[in-house]
């Protein structure tokens, strides 16, 4: 076990529009292959919502108008001492016109009913539902990343349930 942790943040933002988000289909060569929401790292000192929202617009070209935090997913290999951390948001409201270039992969309005029959990772794939449901949420997860290893999970939510 690694006495230094080597904390790496970052971003993930579920674009909604109506029945649909916005997903990237990047390629092989940028990591994290197949339909992903448009994200990425936390540049320092910038706030956490400052670096979702820059993100979307490096991304997508869209300006962020509303944005609602919807729950942190922590990766930690204690092997390595790493723990990286997703904030997660869901973008309800934006300007602009879609980029006709996008640097990350090719963006796609997909139904949020048939996003899941995308080519995705698993990772993304289970954390897709939570950015819709009510409340926020917590996911961490401790896994040695040499063997891919899951070794365990929490996952925790708050303000499900409660009358607004």
């Amino acid at each position: 076990m690694s006495s230094e942790v080597n904390h790496k943040l970052f971003t993930m933002c579920m674009i909604e529009q109506g029945d649909k988000v916005l997903l990237m289909n990047r390629p092989d060569k940028m990591g994290f292959p197949g339909y992903i929401a448009p994200g990425g790292k936390v540049d320092f000192p910038e706030s956490i919502v400052d670096g979702a929202i820059r993100e979307v617009r490096e991304e997508t070209g869209l300006i962020v108008k509303d944005i609602i935090y919807k729950g942190l997913d922590e990766f930690c290999d204690p092997e390595i001492g790493l723990r990286y951390m997703v904030f997660n948001y869901l973008v309800t409201s934006f300007e602009g016109e879609l980029l006709e270039f996008p640097p990350e992969g090719e963006l796609l309005w997909v139904e949020k009913s048939k996003a899941l029959d995308l080519p995705m990772q698993s990772w993304f794939k289970r954390r897709f539902p939570y950015f819709f449901q009510q409340g926020t949420f917590e996911r961490s997860v401790i896994w040695n990343k040499k063997s891919d290893t899951i070794l365990g999970e929490t996952i925790q939510h708050y303000g499900v349930g409660e009358s607004s």
